[in-house]
């Protein structure tokens, strides 16, 4: 899931979080699209269309490299479809430029709760992590530990985890991250400041962390946070994962739905490969 997706979820306190694009020579105009008068594919039903980011690992690339590139992948092979991505910035209004605009149809990763889309039953479950050098003698649980008072740790400004890290009077040896990522700069900007020595510590969406500290130079240490919500909402850290399509797409959600529960280990097989730390799904209303 896009993390920015999480960011502008928590804030509201409502949940609302790939080769290359690819339009047919028929176009059409799609009057209720939140983009009138744009161009449009017509829809192929042997087609797997996939909205996705084009530069935002370990999520997705243009490549195919991200680890909702490889569920993307599972997903067309089990329904017998050829995938296909349409390329959109991780941005405000990439929903309104991609699925709305029906220039694709997917969405691998969106909060389960998400009132923008139809969302499939919930495929994983993630929180956000600690992140620290495994020579830097640290050991962090949770955010009473007494490490974090002398560390400077970094985190997504606005992100769930400044509430606890407010709370706990921490914010003040903090360095703060932008909320939106600036495109100069790669997907794992944090974690390559935690390794140069910038910070001691990042605070990070689980996915974001576990991947890149798996690639990282440095030894790195991953812990998942505890969950925040029940002392301050505006701090839940954990969050279900689902698949998400155009609200009226209901056939699509049930052929969705079934390719999900019958690859869901080759789909947690992915999610380890990848070092997505995850954890059972909860039944929960976001």
């Amino acid at each position: 899931m896009r993390v920015s997706d999480i960011n502008k979820l928590v804030i509201t306190l409502t949940l609302s979080l790939s080769a290359h694009l690819c339009l047919a020579d028929e176009v059409s105009t799609y009057l209720d699209s939140g983009a009138p008068g744009l161009p449009m594919a017509q829809e192929d039903p042997g087609v797997f269309r996939v909205c996705a980011p084009k530069d935002n690992l370990p999520f997705s690339n243009e490549n195919g490299e991200g680890f909702e590139n490889k569920i993307a992948e599972v997903l067309a092979k089990d329904l017998g479809k050829k995938l296909e991505y349409f390329f959109f910035y991780d941005r405000q209004g990439f929903y309104r430029n991609t699925l709305k605009a029906n220039r694709c149809d997917v969405v691998i990763g969106t909060a389960a709760g998400a009132d923008m889309t139809l969302n499939s039953k919930p495929y994983y479950r993630s929180g956000y992590v600690f992140v620290y050098k495994k020579n830097s003698g640290y050991d962090i649980k949770d955010y009473d530990s007494p490490d974090l008072k002398k560390a400077m740790i970094g985190v997504v400004g606005e992100s769930p985890p400044s509430r606890p890290l407010s709370d706990k009077g921490l914010m003040e040896h903090s360095r703060p991250y932008r909320m939106q990522r600036d495109l100069n700069l790669p997907p794992s900007f944090l974690i390559d400041d935690l390794v140069k020595g910038d910070i001691d510590v990042a605070v990070v969406w689980g996915p974001i962390g576990g991947y890149f500290a798996k690639k990282a130079a440095a030894d790195l240490v991953v812990v998942l946070a505890p969950e925040y919500a029940e002392t301050n909402v505006h701090g839940k850290e954990y969050w279900n994962i689902s698949v998400g399509v155009r609200r009226k797409d209901k056939e699509r959600m049930a052929m969705i739905n079934g390719a999900l529960e019958r690859q869901k280990d080759a789909i947690n097989k992915i999610l380890d490969d990848y070092g997505i730390p995850h954890v059972p799904v909860v039944d929960e209303k976001n």
